[in-house]
């Protein structure tokens, strides 16, 4: 799974870490509109 390897690599390996991590990433996704496919930039 990147995006857990990725918050593990950027936010650190601790239970408390990964978890604001994935926070982070939940609010990311929030913004992008929470949709998994994006279209497409030129």
């Amino acid at each position: 799974m990147k995006i857990s390897q990725d918050i593990r690599r950027e936010h650190g390996t601790t239970r408390a870490e990964v978890e604001e991590g994935m926070a982070q990433k939940s609010k990311e996704f929030a913004q992008a509109g929470n949709r998994v496919y994006l279209p497409m930039a030129d």
